[in-house]
């Protein structure tokens, strides 16, 4: 790759552009949450999402309920492109796995529809629990009598 190749890969020369830098996009792992009930929607959600400019990857796991693609794609464009292509509702994976959140049974952040070993994501949500987000005085206070902690015989 020559210089000239590089130059014209950061530049927009065409008519009427400002000539502002181009970014590149950065490789992402965008992970959504779309309801798969057979083989077909498997097919037809990885045709809509295959044909995406920038997509290098695509997983679908029916099981969980989730869609994996890996490239130079934006997250917001992706879950649109799913919705209009299949019809299906989707939305970015709300899920995160429960050793994250520091109370994983607070109301609002478990979730019975989570897969195995995940919770819901409330941590930059402000409608959440504040037990989900309690501050480190609370989580000291509340593990102080703990069974995992190994001092807490000795605090009693």
């Amino acid at each position: 790759m020559g210089v000239l190749d590089y130059l014209s890969d950061r530049f927009d020369f065409s008519p009427g552009s400002s000539k502002k830098l181009k970014r590149p996009k950065e490789l992402q792992t965008v992970e959504i949450k779309v309801k798969i009930d057979c083989e077909g929607c498997v097919r037809k959600i990885k045709k809509a999402v295959q044909g995406m400019k920038g997509v290098t990857e695509v997983d679908v796991d029916p099981k969980q309920h989730k869609l994996t693609v890996i490239g130079y794609v934006e997250p917001k464009k992706v879950v649109k492109r799913v919705c209009q292509r299949t019809g299906k509702r989707a939305e970015l994976w709300p899920y995160v796995p429960y050793d994250v959140v520091d109370h994983p049974y607070a109301p609002g952040v478990y979730d019975k529809k989570a897969p195995a070993g995940y919770v819901r994501n409330v941590m930059n949500d402000p409608n959440a629990s504040n037990l989900a987000r309690a501050s480190s005085t609370e989580v000291k206070y509340s593990t102080a009598f703990s069974d995992e902690n190994p001092n807490a015989c000795v605090v009693m």
